[in-house]
C-alpha cells in the first residue's frame, strides 16, 4: 500500500512500517532542516503540542509515537535504544528526509543521544531537555521514581493530578491540579506492554561513556527543581560533551512544555534561522508500506 502526503498541508499524519514496527508520524511542513522531536516515557506525540505551537512556524517538525504509546502498536518483543534509533532512521528514509536536528525530552533524550551517536552525519544539532545518561546517572528520589513504574498517571486523571507536583516539580507545584489536567488531556494512553518495553530500554542503556564522541552542537536544558532528573546530571553531560551549551532554569521536569512560550525562542535561537536546505523539502512525500519494514 502507498500513502501520499502533500507536505504543503498544515499537518500530515501517516503510519509508516519500518523495522518491523508500525509508527504513527505527524509532520509539520516548513523550510530547511526538519526538527525531529522525541517524547518522554508513556506519552503520545500530542503532549509536545505546546512546544510545537511556539517554535518558529516555518520550521519543519517531525513527531512520532514510539511502539506501544499513543497510536503506535506495541512492539512484539522488547527493544533497546540502538534498535529504536535505527527504526527512526528508517522512518525518516520513508519520509525522504536526510539531515535533521533532533530534540529529546526526558526518556526521549536518551533516544536523541543514541540517534546522534549512530548518525553523526545525519544529525546536525542536538537538544536535550530534562534528561540524563540512562542507567548510570544520579537518580531522583526513589519515592518519586516509584510513581513512574506504571502508566497509571496517564490513565487516571485524578491520580495524575494528585502526584503531579511531587513528580514534576517546578511550575506544577503552584499550578498543580489545573496544569496536570491540561497535560493529561493531551496524552493518549498507550499499552502496559509498551510502557514496560520503554522502562526496560532505559534500564539497560547508558550514554555516559559515549558522550565525548558526540560532536554535534548540543543544547542541554535543565531545571533546578526537577525531581526526576536532578540538575547534577545536566552538568555532567555538559562537561563531557565537546560542543554542549547548558541552559539552566529554575523550573521542573515539564516546565519546557508548560512555559513553552519562554523556551521555544531559546530552541529557535540555538537552531538558527530557517532557510532552504540543500534538498527540496517542499514537495509531496510518498510513503511506501512494505511488510516488516
Amino acid at each position: 500500500m502507498t500513502d501520499t502526503v502533500d507536505v504543503n498541508d498544515t499537518v500530515a499524519d501517516v503510519y509508516i512500517a519500518a523495522g518491523g514496527q508500525r509508527i504513527r508520524v505527524r509532520y509539520r511542513p516548513g523550510t530547511g532542516i526538519p526538527l525531529v522531536m522525541c517524547n518522554g516515557i508513556g506519552a503520545s506525540l500530542e503532549v509536545l503540542d505546546p512546544l510545537v505551537d511556539h517554535i518558529e512556524s516555518d520550521r519543519p517538525i517531525v513527531r512520532f509515537d514510539v511502539p506501544g504509546t499513543g497510536e503506535s502498536p506495541a512492539s512484539a518483543a522488547p527493544y533497546g535504544f540502538p534498535y529504536l534509533a535505527w527504526v527512526l532512521g528508517r522512518v525518516l528514509d520513508r519520509l525522504d528526509i536526510g539531515v535533521v536536528d533532533i530534540l529529546g525530552l526526558s526518556w526521549g533524550g536518551a533516544l536523541a543521544q543514541q540517534f546522534a551517536f549512530q548518525n553523526p552525519r545525519r544529525c546536525r544539532r542536538l537538544i536535550l531537555i530534562a534528561t540524563g545518561t540512562g542507567a548510570i546517572m544520579v537518580p531522583g528520589s526513589p519515592r518519586v521514581l516509584s510513581k513512574m513504574l506504571t502508566p497509571k498517571r496517564f490513565r487516571d486523571p485524578s491520580y495524575g493530578a494528585e502526584i503531579a507536583a511531587d513528580l514534576y516539580g517546578g511550575r506544577v507545584r503552584t499550578d498543580g491540579h489545573d496544569v496536570a489536567q491540561i497535560l493529561i488531556r493531551q496524552l493518549h494512553a498507550g499499552s502496559k506492554k509498551g510502557y514496560l518495553h520503554q522502562l526496560m530500554a532505559g534500564s539497560v542503556w547508558t550514554s555516559l561513556f559515549a558522550l565525548p564522541t558526540i560532536r554535534q552542537r548540543t543544547l542541554i536544558i535543565a531545571g533546578t527543581d526537577d525531581p526526576i532528573i536532578p540538575m547534577v546530571n545536566a552538568r555532567i553531560m555538559n562537561a563531557l560533551m565537546p560542543r554542549a551549551t547548558l541552559h539552566v532554569h529554575d523550573g521542573g521536569h515539564i516546565d519546557t512544555l508548560l512555559s513553552s512560550e519562554v523556551f521555544a525562542p531559546v530552541i529557535d535561537r540555538f537552531l538558527g534561522p530557517t532557510k532552504p536546505a540543500s534538498r527540496n523539502w517542499q514537495r509531496s512525500i510518498t510513503v511506501t508500506f512494505t511488510p516488516g519494514g
